[in-house]
């Protein structure tokens, strides 16, 4: 086998793709007899070219776990000497690796096993070595083998550590740093409260500052990045392993935060950091006085442009107004006194962008401050107000944004200065800028939800500007308009009713919409529909609504999540409105509540294969073998979906509540998706699941006594609902829930 399979090895790294399919098949197939161990091994140690060897590596620990049971016990002594003599012998940086990835599959079988106990001593002893190549490759095994037996070295950490700290200092070798702070990283996750253990890594923390700012002077900032993601390991674990060092990672993220000749992504990642501390030790931030420090950097980065080139996602103002955001939510007191005399300094700056950075400090604070900004609310109107009549639009459209954040956070002290906002917004709403234009609507329909019989004198030329604008305006303009409209119906009700008829029709020519690019308004005329027909009342409604109806079912077959979100709102609005007379609908519009109930909600997991190399080994590695445990490196769930599930749960709620003993069909299926979902791992989908669970049991308990099993199934039911209540009491995280 070992002739033939050299051969394939070679051919599998040609660049001819015909050649490389037919090795790969051929080496798949040989790959099955146990007998390719030993072939590997040998090209592993006698093949002349480094990505042959490397090869050889690779494809070892692919097939490794399935054929470790299986080989005699001369074989796997052979094999683990030949692995270490590939680690500390060859030349290739990366066949060293390779040979290292599998040793840490093989100590995984091995070492709980008895059968490698020269392992770990071997690895200590490299470790130590005068040989740069030596030290190197012995961290880079420390940090592969805590992927497999990392509770092995618990008992070890003690030693390790003096070990760990030489090689983090090591003064001769960079590579050697490099993997001591890897190897750090790799250690923390089975890190213990015992209080050694916690000494250990706070020790660590000055040499990895050190390795980082070393990096970064040397452009390197893709090592730096590593230290970042130790700090926000640290930062998370529930062991205190941070102590007084807090205060040199402040000072640390603070200073690659405010340095433009980074990269964007570092910058990123240290402005992240200074987020979770807000986050996670903020009462330590407040007590060592680091909250102003903070903001002295924070608050300028507002003033940043970021470059055309650059994801307006990861640019530096972004990220700062979203950690003032943090800030004042976690530490309100402390917060406002800096930003608002960042505001008042800033705001008659000769530079816009200082100007807008002033106005969108005060928006951004807004939520958290919101009990402490009321009392300064006159003196922030007048900033947001001027702001709004500034000769450039991102000021003013900056303005907009705060004022919308004002309107949704300072109620209802806000409200009391309707006089001079309102005419504010409509003038604003005549923007020649589209940006302005949507945040203004943002604003309106922030404004007026909430006010109520104050919004009647400006009810007529309200609605007019809206439903002129609503014509002429480009689509994510009538968009934004449509949520303006809904907001005004909303405070209006019944006096609303003269306008009804025109924004209903106009609505309906939304909800035909079936192009892509038009669902997103379609959604928003939906969720309008619903909103109106609240406001006028079933008796001026119930005789217009099935055309509404029937259009809301058949946009559920467009495959648009948001439309489908706003589609079970909208159901959810006719059942309150239309009481028992909803039943009806039941049939059509309970399986899409279901449907989307059971949707997968996109969970997805990104594996890291640190084993490919130029050509890829993607082919090879798709084999049989299951047992290879890839590397989790982080979760992505789709929103959409979780709001979609969060409006389909409160549906199943109101269609109970508001027709009581006619849901009794769907009752069985409803009460095993809301046990679900109140263990589901998101605050929004578990707290509708509480409410609906109540409004099932009304609808249970409505259900006459005519068979002998009723008062038995109700019984059950308040069983269930009340222990899911009491669970949810004692262990959820969540406030509102709770």
């Amino acid at each position: 086998m070992a002739q033939s399979l050299e051969l394939l090895l070679i051919q599998f790294l040609m660049p001819d793709n015909d050649a490389r399919r037919q090795a790969e098949e051929q080496i798949r197939r040989l790959a099955r007899d146990p007998q390719v161990v030993p072939a590997l091994v040998h090209h592993l140690r006698t093949a002349k070219t480094p990505n042959v060897r490397q090869l050889a590596a690779v494809l070892l620990r692919k097939k490794i776990t399935s054929h470790w049971p299986k080989l005699p016990a001369d074989s796997k002594a052979s094999l683990k000497q030949a692995l270490i003599d590939s680690i500390t012998l060859d030349h290739s940086h990366p066949v060293r690796r390779a040979s290292a990835n599998v040793v840490s599959i093989i100590a995984k079988y091995a070492i709980p096993a008895g059968e490698w106990p020269e392992l770990l001593p071997f690895l200590f002893q490299c470790s130590q070595s005068p040989q740069e190549d030596h030290r190197e490759v012995a961290l880079i095994l420390f940090s592969s083998l805590t992927e497999t037996i990392g509770a092995t070295f618990q008992s070890h950490l003690n030693n390790l550590q003096p070990i760990l700290l030489k090689c983090l200092q090591d003064e001769t070798s960079s590579r050697v740093r490099i993997a001591a702070l890897k190897a750090v990283g790799s250690f923390i996750e089975y890190v213990n409260d015992g209080g050694d253990i916690v000494k250990m890594f706070r020790d660590f923390v000055p040499s990895i500052l050190n390795i980082s700012r070393q990096c970064l002077a040397n452009g390197e900032e893709d090592v730096a990045s590593i230290a970042f993601e130790i700090f926000d390991e640290l930062i998370e674990s529930p062991a205190p392993l941070l102590g007084d060092s807090v205060r040199s990672i402040v000072q640390f993220s603070l200073e690659v935060s405010a340095n433009q000749d980074l990269e964007i992504n570092i910058r990123q990642q240290a402005i992240q950091i200074i987020s979770w501390l807000v986050k996670f030790k903020a009462s330590f931030l407040k007590k060592h006085k680091l909250v102003v420090p903070i903001l002295q950097v924070m608050c300028p980065l507002l003033t940043e442009t970021a470059n055309e080139d650059e994801d307006s996602d990861l640019a530096a103002d972004r990220s700062a107004a979203e950690v003032i955001d943090t800030m004042a939510i976690n530490l309100p007191r402390h917060v406002l006194a800096p930003v608002l005399e960042f505001a008042s300094l800033s705001f008659h700056h000769i530079n816009p962008k200082y100007r807008e950075a002033a106005v969108t400090s005060l928006g951004v604070i807004s939520e958290g401050c919101c009990e402490h900004l009321k009392d300064k609310l006159e003196d922030c109107l007048k900033i947001v107000l001027e702001a709004l009549k500034d000769q450039e639009q991102m000021v003013r459209g900056a303005a907009s944004f705060a004022l919308g954040q004002f309107a949704e956070h300072l109620q209802p002290e806000i409200l009391s200065h309707y006089a001079s906002v309102l005419p504010c917004i409509l003038n604003a709403l005549e923007d020649p800028s589209d940006e302005v234009k949507e945040k203004s609507y943002y604003a309106l329909a922030a404004f007026c939800e909430d006010m109520g019989e104050d919004i009647l004198p400006y009810l007529e030329p309200l609605i007019c500007r809206l439903v002129m604008s609503l014509q002429s305006s480009p689509r994510n303009l009538q968009e934004t308009c449509m949520s303006a409209i809904g907001s005004v119906a909303a405070a209006a009700e019944q006096a609303f009713t003269p306008y009804a008829e025109k924004v209903l029709e106009m609505m309906k020519g939304f909800m035909v919409l079936i192009n892509d690019e038009d669902l997103c308004a379609r959604a928003r005329a939906t969720e309008v529909v619903g909103i109106v027909a609240m406001a006028v009342g079933r008796a001026r409604i119930e005789a217009i609504l099935p055309p509404f109806i029937e259009a809301s079912i058949s946009g559920f077959g467009l495959d648009y999540s948001e439309l489908r979100e706003y589609t079970h709102g909208f159901f959810s609005n006719v059942a309150e409105i239309l009481g028992d007379s909803f039943t009806q609908y039941l049939p059509h519009v309970v399986p899409l509540v279901f449907s989307s109930c059971n949707l997968d909600d996109g969970s997805a997991v990104d594996i890291d294969d640190a084993d490919s190399i130029e050509n890829g080994f993607g082919g090879v590695s798709s084999d049989d073998d299951v047992n290879d445990e890839p590397r989790v490196r982080n979760i992505s769930v789709r929103t959409g979906v979780l709001d979609e599930k969060a409006a389909a749960t409160q549906a199943i709620g109101f269609f109970a509540l508001h027709t009581k003993s006619a849901y009794a069909p769907y009752l069985e299926e409803s009460l095993k998706i809301l046990i679900r979902h109140s263990g589901y791992f998101h605050e929004d989908v578990r707290l509708q699941a509480v409410i609906s669970l109540k409004h099932i049991l009304t609808a249970v308990r409505a259900i006459p006594p005519a068979h002998a099993d009723v008062l038995e199934k109700q019984k059950d039911v308040l069983d269930t609902v009340l222990n899911i209540y009491i669970k949810t009491m004692t262990e959820d995280d969540d406030k509102e829930t709770c």
